[in-house]
Order: C-alpha cells, then sequence, then structure tokens
C-alpha cells in the first residue's frame, strides 16, 4: 500500500521496517518528526535524550548489545555527537546503527550552515543521501544491511526540503533479526591505544571496500537522455535539476555519497559533452571529480551558500529565467517573534530596560534578540550562554558582573547548560544566570525533556529539579521567579546582579501554547485614556498594534482578543490604566 508521507516520516518507517529496535534522538529541526513518528511505532522502543552525544552513545550501546538501533539529529547537532562518532567507525558495530543528519541549507532554523558530508569523509564512514520520500525509506532499511555487512556506523543525510516534503511511499512489513549475541571483545569495542592503532589500517580498507561497493551499488545510477549536458547530482538537488531539464540532459545520481564511485564517475564523464555538478553547500562532489582530472562546471556557476532551485538550475544551464510578476508595492517584512503571552517577554523587557548585557542560547528566547526588545548580546550554540557570561566576566570584571546575565531555556540548561554551570562554580566568577523554564522543549515543537516529567509518548516519568542541580552544582543562590509579574523579575534580577556571589534565577511560566495551559480573559484598551504613548508596543506583543479608530484621527493601541491571552503584561506598562480585562469593549 502506498501513502503520502514526509521524508523524516518515511525515515521512520524504514527503520520500523528494518526491524530497528531503539531510537534516541534529541529534538532538531528538521530532523525532528523522525523520532515522533517511530515513537507511534509500540513495538519500536523510542527516547528523547538530553543531547545528541548521548543519544548516539545511547544508539551505539544497543548495537553492541546486539540490535538495531537509530538516532536522529540536524546537522549541529552532529558536532555534539561528533565524539562517539568518530570513535564508533574504529568499532564499528555488532548489530546495525543508522545516524540520520539533518542540514538545512539555507538556514531555515539555524545558527550556521554545514556540509555533514565532511563529517562522513573525516569520521570514514559511509553516508547515503536520499532524494525523495520513497528513498529515505528505502535507504534507511539498506543502510543497515551496509552497517552490518561492513561493521560500520551508516550516516543518513538529510536536509530541510527532503525532510518536509511529501511523496508516495510503498510500505512493507516489519522483520526483526535475531538478536546478536553480545561478546566480550576489548580489542573491539575498548579504544585504547594499543587497540585503537590496529583499528586505523582495518577503517581505511573498509573505505576502499565501500569503495568498489559504491561503483555498482543500485544507489547510484546513471540516467541516460541527451548526451550534450551530464549532471552529477545528489539530494534534493537532483530533484531540481530533473525538474529545469528533464529529459534534456544525462544524470548521474548520487545516492552514496561518500564514498564515492570514481569509475562510475569517469564512464558517466566520457558519455556526456559537458559535464556539471549540481550539489548544496560545499563542492564536494566537484573536488572529488576534479581530484580524477576530469573537467567540469560547478561553484563557477552556483552558490556555496544557501539553496538551490529548478529556476537557478534552469538560468544557469538554460540560460533561461522564468517570467515572473513583481508587485508595485513592497511587502511588509514580518520577521518572526514570540507568541502572544510568550513567558520570555516580560524577562528581556526588564533585562532590556536594565541595559543588561545578555550571553544568549538556542532556542525561542533567542528572537529576544530582535526588534523591538533587541535584548541580546550573542547566541553561539547550546549551552555557550553559561560558559560565555564566565569567559565575559573573568576578563571584564566586577563592572560586568553587576550588568550582565545569561540566558538559557530548561531543555538547553539540560542539553549542554549544566557544565557552563559547574564551571562558573568551579573556578569563580560572579555570574548570574537566569533559566528559561517554559516547561517544555519549544522551538522544535513541544518534545518533552527530563525537566517536564513525561517521556516521549507522554508517560510518566522522572522529573528532575533545576533548583536541586543547581544547588548540587555548587550554586546557593537559586531563586525562582514569575516572568508576567514585571516588578518581581525587576527586583530579583537587580539582587542577584548585586549580590557578590554565583546566582541562579528560574523564570517559571509554561509555554503559552501548551495545551494544558489555562489562559485568562482577553484584555482590551480603552481609547479614552489610551494616550497613543506607545509604552505597551515596547515588549513587540502581536497581538498589540496602532491603528486609528476615525478616519485621520491619533492611532490609538488596540489588542486583538483572538491572539491575547491575558498575560498582563503590557497592562504593567500603561502608565494611564487603560489596559484591562474586556467589559464591554473597555478596560476595568
Amino acid at each position: 500500500m502506498k501513502k503520502l508521507m514526509l521524508g523524516n516520516e518515511a525515515v521512520a518507517r524504514g527503520l520500523y521496517e528494518a526491524g530497528c529496535c531503539l531510537a534516541s534522538s534529541y529534538p532538531g529541526t528538521p530532523s525532528t518528526e523522525i523520532t515522533e513518528a517511530a515513537a507511534k511505532y509500540d513495538d519500536l522502543y523510542c527516547e528523547w535524550a538530553p543531547n545528541e552525544k548521548v543519544a548516539m552513545e545511547v544508539a551505539l550501546g544497543a548495537s553492541i548489545g546486539g540490535r538495531r538501533s537509530f538516532c536522529a539529529m540536524k546537522h549541529v547537532g552532529l558536532n555534539v555527537a561528533a565524539d562517539p562518532l568518530f570513535t564508533a567507525s574504529y568499532t564499528g558495530v555488532n548489530a546495525g546503527i543508522l545516524i540520520a543528519v539533518a542540514d538545512d541549507p539555507g538556514m531555515h532554523s539555524s545558527q550556521n550552515e554545514q556540509d555533514s558530508r565532511h563529517y562522513a569523509i573525516a569520521a570514514k564512514i559511509p553516508m547515503l543521501e536520499p532524494s525523495d520520500s520513497a528513498e529515505c525509506r528505502d535507504f534507511a532499511k539498506l543502510a543497515y544491511e551496509l552497517s552490518e555487512q561492513f561493521d560500520t556506523p551508516v550516516l543518513l543525510r538529510l536536509s530541510t526540503r527532503v525532510s518536509h516534503s511529501q511523496s508516495l511511499v510503498e510500505e512493507g512489513e516489519r522483520a526483526v533479526p535475531e538478536q546478536k549475541p553480545y561478546e566480550k571483545n576489548a580489542a573491539k569495542y575498548v579504544m585504547m591505544p594499543a587497540f585503537a592503532k590496529r583499528k586505523h589500517p582495518a577503517v581505511e580498507e573498509r573505505t576502499r571496500a565501500l569503495a568498489a561497493y559504491a561503483e555498482a551499488s543500485p544507489l547510484n545510477r546513471m540516467e541516460l537522455n541527451d548526451a550534450r549536458i551530464g549532471v552529477i547530482t545528489s539530494g534534493a538537488a537532483y530533484q531540481y535539476a530533473r525538474e529545469a531539464l528533464g529529459e534534456g540532459a544525462s544524470y548521474l545520481k548520487l545516492g552514496m555519497v561518500h564514498p564515492l564511485p570514481a569509475g562510475l564517475i569517469a564512464d558517466f564523464a566520457a558519455r556526456v559533452d559537458t559535464l556539471y555538478v549540481i550539489e548544496e553547500l560545499d563542492d564536494v562532489i566537484e573536488s572529488f571529480v576534479r581530484k580524477l582530472g576530469i573537467q567540469c562546471r560547478g561553484k563557477e556557476l552556483f552558490p556555496l551558500c544557501g539553496e538551490l532551485s529548478p529556476n537557478l538550475v534552469a538560468e544557469k544551464l538554460l540560460g533561461q529565467r522564468p517570467e515572473t510578476a513583481s508587485l508595485e508595492e513592497a511587502i511588509p517584512v514580518r520577521p518572526p517573534v514570540m507568541c502572544a503571552g510568550c513567558p520570555h517577554r516580560g524577562l528581556f523587557y526588564v533585562l532590556a530596560r536594565n541595559h543588561c548585557m545578555v550571553s544568549g542560547d538556542i532556542g525561542c528566547y533567542t528572537l529576544g534578540a530582535g526588534a523591538p526588545l533587541n535584548a541580546m548580546d550573542t547566541t553561539i550554540c547550546m549551552g555557550a550562554s553559561i560558559s560565555g557570561l564566565h569567559g565575559f566576566n573573568k576578563v571584564c570584571g566586577p563592572e560586568s558582573e553587576r550588568r550582565s546575565v545569561a540566558v538559557i531555556g530548561d531543555s538547553t540548561f539540560m542539553h549542554s547548560g549544566m557544565t557552563g554551570l559547574a564551571n562558573v562554580a568551579y573556578n569563580g566568577s560572579n555570574s548570574t544566570v537566569i533559566i528559561l523554564d517554559n516547561s517544555i522543549t519549544g522551538m522544535t515543537g513541544h518534545q518533552q525533556n527530563p525537566t517536564t516529567g513525561y517521556n516521549i509518548k507522554g508517560d510518566p516519568a522522572c522529573k528532575i529539579s533545576l533548583e536541586k542541580v543547581c544547588e548540587a552544582l555548587g550554586i546557593r543562590r537559586v531563586s525562582v521567579v514569575d516572568p508576567y509579574d514585571l516588578k518581581a523579575v525587576e527586583e530579583r534580577l537587580k539582587e542577584e546582579l548585586a549580590a557578590e556571589e554565583p546566582s541562579v534565577i528560574i523564570s517559571r511560566r509554561p509555554c503559552a501554547l501548551l495545551k494544558h495551559v489555562k489562559h485568562g480573559a482577553p484584555l482590551s484598551i480603552d481609547p479614552e485614556r489610551c494616550r497613543s504613548c506607545r509604552a505597551c508596543m515596547k515588549i513587540g506583543c502581536p497581538a498589540i498594534s496602532m491603528k486609528a479608530l476615525a478616519a485621520g484621527g491619533t492611532p490609538k493601541a488596540v489588542i486583538d482578543p483572538t491572539q491575547c491571552v491575558g498575560c498582563g503584561v503590557c497592562g504593567q506598562l500603561c502608565g494611564f490604566g487603560a489596559i484591562g480585562q474586556q467589559e464591554g469593549g473597555k478596560a476595568e
């Protein structure tokens, strides 16, 4: 039976049919839905791990224990998991292990662009790259066979477009291989120097064997049409090329992007007049082709940054520019903003008001960097807010300590913040850390984490206390505030900044979008009391706007009742008492 699936859903289906028994991941767009979809299969154990390193180690442990396993992450998550990845290349596997990594060309939801093919090359691990949902399922299943045949983890490279586009997938039955027995083997699994030295030559020999496999693998195929144009491509770029060029070009579609098939590439190049390499991000394939002494055109035509498109391919290869319509008026820019009622909004308003240097982190709260709040100075990577603040304060001194803070989410704190906080306590910087506890992993679509009290299936689980963790890490000053109460937040902030020791403020209020959160009645603004001072606009709530209530009249602040959740933050900014609960359209 065929079913329309997202690429991520199709990967999950492939795991299921291949007999995968364990999936451990940390959510990261665009990879998140793989594990969410896998969790719907009752006979496939799934979990959210605190971070990607832990997830990969869990999957590797399951593999050593004799069951097929899986972990998923986005491209920057593979940075976190690189430590076990490189050593797993040496240990190899017992049962098969598949590692999905989703790149994000165009940085739709990421702090950088990375090409994960470099990790496959550096770690000397095979990498497969599907171009549609059907291949996502097929490649996931084949990956386990390759993993066990060649004694290696296998990387599956996705991209935002492949992960989040839909195509038809043929569903098959689940087949679970017998559990492979675990046998104690220090030479295989204990990577101390004496054993690791023997492993490196074996890894090189495995790479040569995989390269030979790639030459005849169905993963790589020629599509011979018009010989005047030849295109070597993979992943989403293959779809763009096919849409733009159709039968007017021949294609070498690479489903295995490491190691690459030198002989097959040379054979294909000899069959076409002009050879093009079309790939997103870095010139990985192009460099390999040129290393073989084969002339080709690639990044001289196509950018190293961002996504490609069918239009771009048609323009560069055929000189065709599709007709487009242009608007006479510019469309207003709509930058992403925190949701109405977001608990982070009030806190960032207080930080901005007090002119704090804010060392930021990765999450919904990164939006605090945008106008009108402009309340964030740095965002580097998961956990960097705390470590970065410590370094900043160490070189800038007491004056900095009295005006700088780190902000980090509850999930991000569990991911990478704890070690940074331990460093603050151990090495003694007078740093103030604010944990933004919205009771969920918000930025990736509401996944559970170790502080929420629930697991991936929504069942009750151990709930880790942020207060106790902070105290155990050596922080004596730990307090909790409600970010909706601006006065209380400001008082606590000033108190902790003035203290002569490290401190943690936990800003606790659940995400406004959680289903179980009960909201207050929408607020309204009395136009007779409103003085058009725009103080309420300083928090950047999307429910508030300025509108002229009569033709030619002075714009007044208005609240959209369909968006307002009654958090009351805006009312605390109004000096004229114009904002209150709805009653006859006026403030109480």
